[in-house]
């Protein structure tokens, strides 16, 4: 088998086993009149598992060409299958209509790295500090300082004594349902979910 036959065979695999998601959609076969019907189905599907993904690993993840991935998701937005809206510098997107404003910009800052690790130790413990964040997340306290004043800004924490997560049973119940795409972290915070959807911040 060449080179380029195994990546087809691996492509053709990744885009089956997302366009079986897709397929539970009420949006499955929207873009049936392609040729290539499978792929819409697959990126139905993986946003659908990974709401808030980014183009760039939407694509990368589903081995599609930007091209590909560009004339696809502009179809499912335009047949209302999707939802994106711009944060910095991506463009994110969501199955159509399942998720208010706040919700989809919490889902764009728990596909990031450092703000998800912040709002998981938070949630585990709302007395935790920005030095003990600092080194929980093996990152410089002047870089928790910049993720918090942007959480802030994007209404996700509150700062007036310490930090504070806002609409916490939000933020925890996002990070439950889709903690297999979030990685260990959230893996293991929906481990403990009994006792942490009961957290009180008073």
């Amino acid at each position: 088998m060449s080179g380029d036959e195994g990546v087809d065979t691996e492509k053709r695999a990744t885009l089956r086993r997302f366009a079986a998601l897709g397929a539970a959609s009420p949006f499955v076969g929207l873009a049936s009149g392609d040729s290539d019907s499978e792929t819409p189905d697959a990126i139905a599907g993986y946003v659908s598992a990974r709401p808030g993904t980014h183009f760039s690993k939407l694509r990368d993840d589903l081995k599609l060409g930007t091209g590909e991935a560009q004339h696809h998701l502009h179809r499912l937005e335009q047949e209302g299958a999707v939802d994106s809206r711009k944060d910095g510098d991506y463009r994110r997107y969501f199955p159509a209509g399942q998720f208010s404003e706040f919700e989809q910009v919490t889902l764009g800052y728990l596909r990031r790295s450092t703000p998800r690790g912040m709002l998981v130790a938070l949630l585990r413990d709302p007395s935790v500090t920005a030095s003990e964040l600092a080194t929980t997340l093996s990152v410089s306290r002047p870089t928790i300082s910049k993720h918090a004043k942007d959480l802030e800004a994007a209404g996700l924490l509150s700062r007036d004594e310490g930090y504070a997560v806002a609409e916490p049973e939000t933020v925890l119940t996002l990070l439950i349902r889709y903690a297999d795409s979030f990685g260990d972290g959230a893996a293991q915070l929906a481990a403990d979910a009994d006792s942490l959807l009961r957290y009180d911040p008073d």
